[in-house]
Order: structure tokens, then C-alpha cells, then sequence
């Protein structure tokens, strides 16, 4: 059995992780993408903001159904002002700030709550946990783009950095 605790802290670590990274970046290449046809730097971070506070807000504020009409335009709502111009302090703290509001707020869910069925995009029916772990996933994926986007710069990802020093202290 998947723990909520579990997946709101995981997600959370994902989260942090990320933040640290766009921190990292250097703010003269927010707008590096590795090919034309892919997005910056930037707008990967701010669709990690966004996706995050648009699809969990409206699972919290009672969306069952996300393929009703109007209702992207409603998701929009919920996501941050910050431009790519904003900066990568501000859109770090802004990062942070969401993931622990929205953790907060779905760890006051009960467990019926969580075991309501909702309708996704493409019409399948989900959980709300199995929702949860979905935008988990979504976010891990957009993650590691951020990680190879500092790869390409001769950077090294946070994780990898904390691992080379817990197997140092290992020794």
C-alpha cells in the first residue's frame, strides 16, 4: 500500500531539488534550450510551478472532471505571475512556497478523499492518490530536463552532489 505521507514528502524532495536547481542556473541562460524545438530552461521551471498549483488546485477545490469544458482556462487561474524574466530566486521561492502550501493542504485530506475516482484529460478514470502520484511523476520527469540542461552547461545536479558527499562520509 502507497502511504500519502510518503508520496507529499517524496514529491516534496522532487520539488526542493528542483528549485535548488533553477537557483543554480545561471540567469543568463534561462533561455538555453538544447535544440530549437524544445523549451528553456525557464519555461520548464514555470511549467513545474504551474502544472503543480493548477492541477492539484483544482483537485482541492472539488474538480472531479478534467475534461469538462472551461476547464483549463480555470486551471490557468491558479498559476504563479512569474515570467521567465522573474528570475531564478523568485521563481525557486516561488516553488518552494506552492510545494509546502499544497502539501499542507493535501495532508488535511481524509482517506475517503483520496479514494474518490476522477475523470483525467483523456477520459481515464484515476484516484485521487493515484492522481497525486501522476503529478509526482510528471514533475520527476521535468526535473531531470532541468538536470540535463545543467549537464550540458558543465554542471553537476544537486542529487548527484549530495550522493558524492553521503559516499565520502561513508568512508
Amino acid at each position: 500500500m502507497v502511504r500519502v505521507e510518503h508520496v507529499l514528502n517524496s514529491w516534496k524532495t522532487v520539488r526542493y531539488d528542483a528549485a535548488a536547481t533553477v537557483e543554480e542556473f545561471p540567469a543568463d541562460d534561462f533561455g538555453f534550450r538544447p535544440t530549437p524545438d524544445v523549451d528553456s530552461f525557464a519555461q520548464i521551471a514555470l511549467h513545474i510551478l504551474n502544472a503543480g498549483a493548477g492541477l492539484t488546485g483544482m483537485m482541492l477545490a472539488g474538480e472531479a472532471d478534467f475534461t469538462v469544458p472551461g476547464f483549463r482556462d480555470r486551471m490557468k487561474e491558479k498559476f504563479t505571475t512569474l515570467t521567465p524574466e522573474s528570475g531564478g530566486a523568485a521563481i525557486a521561492a516561488a516553488m518552494r512556497e506552492s510545494i509546502d502550501g499544497r502539501t499542507a493542504e493535501l495532508a488535511k485530506q481524509p482517506a475517503e478523499w483520496w479514494a474518490q475516482t476522477m475523470t483525467w484529460f483523456d477520459g481515464s478514470q484515476m484516484t485521487r492518490q493515484e492522481l497525486l502520484l501522476f503529478f509526482k511523476e510528471h514533475e520527476l520527469t521535468h526535473r531531470s530536463q532541468l538536470f540535463m540542461y545543467q549537464r550540458l552547461k558543465g554542471m553537476v545536479p544537486v542529487t548527484t552532489r549530495r550522493r558524492r558527499a553521503q559516499q565520502a562520509g561513508a568512508k
